[in-house]
């Protein structure tokens, strides 16, 4: 039989013994945007650090190249198309049900373990009753319900769009200042027990004129400070080089973040993940003229790399590697067996998770194993396998196939040379997709 000290003992490491996951994420980053990834114009001295704490990845795919799916995929750890939600949530649809609430999300996974849950920032899946944050397994939601808020009035299509729970939240401030916030007073009221900390930055979407008051410019927005950073007024017309006051800006809000974290001593309980929900958007007016995605091809809405890979770093003192590079083809979608890893928790049969716990890649210690990664959003299509690429740009066109390792920006089609290859990597896109709809 255990003495109570013993007992006692066992009672005060349970807790430790569920480490912390921090899972950050940016919006429409460019895979080209950060110093980390060989930007030298933009500042981004809290990233750069951060990739050399510990794992920056260069085969980080997320779940859709566009906001809504890739959300949905990485809080289900599943497939948009299982649940029909592979698309972006329209306007008058960001108030509706959203995501099925059949799905169970990260958070609901992890409360039965006696995780703390918060979420901070862009949604984006849902907002009608049982949509909501906090009806979907966060303890407490401070953020916004739709794809994109004006960075500073909050508002979105002329409603204001601020949540504290389901409420309505009048706050002032610079909305990535104010996500950031959140995230540190969460960190420090729960650094006694095991987290699950979800910040989805809504920084650096592109601004949208549909949220502008009367008379307002269509800009990028970004505190006085970081345009003098660059030695610009804060009324600099040049879009490009607003776009870097934008960047820096997160970057400052994720460098507050992590050192609170540190400051707290809990980087050695607390594995910390980030990434692009998706690629810059290689779109008129939506930052094809300052953000890049290179040496990428395209962007976000395709199923070209610069669409689907994203800049992604991961760091875990004593765990996982410094000063590392992980070239492992990674997903969103191992992002819950991840969780459940962290948690102690076994991966469950029901539903199918399209994940695979990285947590073995990540310390370097094995290889991720061979799998087939599948993509769809609108008439796009592509998939990954080993290194070879097939990817198309309706059903109805002829695949395209590439060989990524030694053609990372998609620019030599092997398709008309290496028709086996297609034919084969094309039927297994043919039966995921009928398992899919099955």
């Amino acid at each position: 039989m255990l003495s109570r000290r013993s007992l006692l003992a066992g009672l005060l490491a349970g807790p430790q013994a569920r480490h912390n996951l921090l899972l950050i994420t940016a919006d429409n980053l460019g895979y080209g945007d950060l110093g980390c990834y060989g930007n030298t114009e933009i500042k981004t001295p809290h990233f750069d650090a951060f990739s050399r704490q510990g794992l920056r990845f260069t085969n980080f795919y997320t779940a859709c190249p566009t906001c809504t799916a890739s959300r949905a995929g990485l809080l289900t750890g599943r497939y948009p198309l299982r649940y029909g939600l592979n698309r972006q949530l329209r306007a008058e649809e960001t108030a509706g049900i959203g995501l099925p609430h059949s799905e169970k999300l990260i958070p609901q996974y992890l409360k039965p373990h006696g995780y703390s849950t918060g979420c901070f920032g862009k949604w984006n899946i849902g907002f009608a009753p049982g949509s909501r944050p906090t009806d979907r397994g966060f303890d407490e939601f401070f953020g916004h319900r739709s794809g994109n808020i004006d960075y500073y009035s909050h508002l979105y299509n002329g409603e204001l769009d601020m949540y504290r729970g389901a409420q309505p939240a009048p706050v002032q401030g610079y909305s990535v200042d104010l996500f950031a916030d959140a995230a540190n007073n969460f960190i420090r009221r729960q650094r006694a027990n095991p987290f699950f900390l979800y910040l989805p930055f809504n920084s650096p979407h592109y601004p949208n004129k549909a949220n502008l008051r009367p008379g307002e410019p269509l800009e990028w927005q970004a505190p006085d400070k970081y345009f003098a950073e660059y030695g610009y007024s804060p009324k600099e017309p040049d879009p490009r080089k607003r776009y870097r006051a934008v960047v820096t800006a997160l970057d400052d809000a994720f460098g507050r973040v992590i050192r609170h974290l540190d400051r707290t001593g809990l980087a050695k309980r607390t594995l910390v993940f980030f990434y692009s929900d998706n690629g810059a958007f290689m779109l008129p007016n939506r930052g094809l003229e300052v953000q890049t995605n290179r040496p990428l091809r395209d962007g976000g809405v395709t199923c070209f790399e610069g669409g689907i890979r994203v800049a992604g770093m991961a760091r875990w003192p004593g765990e996982i590697p410094q000063h590392a590079t992980c070239d492992e083809v990674l997903s969103a979608f191992d992002l819950l067996p991840l969780a459940l890893r962290l948690a102690g928790a076994s991966i469950p049969k029901n539903p199918q998770l399209d994940g695979i716990d990285p947590l073995g890649a990540l310390r370097a210690k094995t290889k991720m194993p061979p799998r087939d990664l599948f993509f769809e959003y609108q008439k796009h299509q592509g998939m990954r396998s080993a290194n070879w690429k097939i990817v198309r740009t309706a059903p109805q066109s002829p695949w395209q196939l590439y060989d990524l390792a030694r053609d990372i920006g998609e620019s030599n089609d092997l398709a008309a040379t290496n028709p086996s290859r297609v034919n084969e990597l094309a039927s297994r896109y043919e039966t995921w997709r009928k398992e899919i709809e099955s």
